[in-house]
């Protein structure tokens, strides 16, 4: 199992990045929100959708983590210079913690879910799960754990986009306001 910083230093070609976040409690929401803000990059990464191609990490893009407190899952909606959401990528994970030098990280449960502006919803790297069960490296309680919140999210907070962009709008504000 993977432990995954919310300094994202795993994606190699940002070369340049400010990170701000903080712990918050609001009305609707307990947990961490963080902001990241590319600034340079060796070569920006895109992605493709229905055919469209689109940078999700490029200069002057912006990626918003929401790891909630007792979730088991932790959201980056990766946002253009404009804050429109281009993606939401929602990783499954195990556990959560903070580092020593006060960054979070949670252990990957390998299952994702991106999310696109239209609401489409595309169920991501389900062979990785698979083989990490297979392999040892997952007990089956995890495996459950994360096709269970994977489920629970589709029937929940992504079964309307439009509340699930004004809940992400609404983290958002909380992180640029930090």
């Amino acid at each position: 199992m993977k432990r995954s910083r919310l300094s994202y230093d795993e994606w190699k070609c940002i070369t340049s990045k400010e990170l701000t976040g903080r712990q918050v409690c609001t009305d609707f929401y307990r947990g961490y929100i963080g902001l990241l803000e590319i600034k340079e990059v060796t070569e920006a990464q895109k992605w493709t959708f229905h055919g469209n191609e689109f940078a999700v990490c490029d200069h002057g893009l912006k990626w918003l983590s929401i790891l909630p407190q007792d979730g088991y899952y932790c959201i980056t909606a990766m946002m253009n210079e404009k804050n429109d959401i281009l993606v939401w990528y929602i990783d499954m994970i195990a556990a959560q913690g903070i580092d020593t030098d006060g960054i979070p990280y949670f252990d990957d449960l390998y299952l994702d879910l991106i999310v696109f502006p239209n609401g489409e919803i595309k169920v991501d790297d389900m062979d990785e799960l698979e083989e990490a069960l297979r392999g040892g490296d997952i007990t089956q309680e995890q495996f459950d754990l994360a096709v269970r919140t994977a489920d629970e999210l589709k029937s929940s907070l992504l079964s309307d986009i439009d509340s699930f962009r004004d809940y992400t709008d609404k983290c958002y504000h909380i992180a640029a306001d930090t």
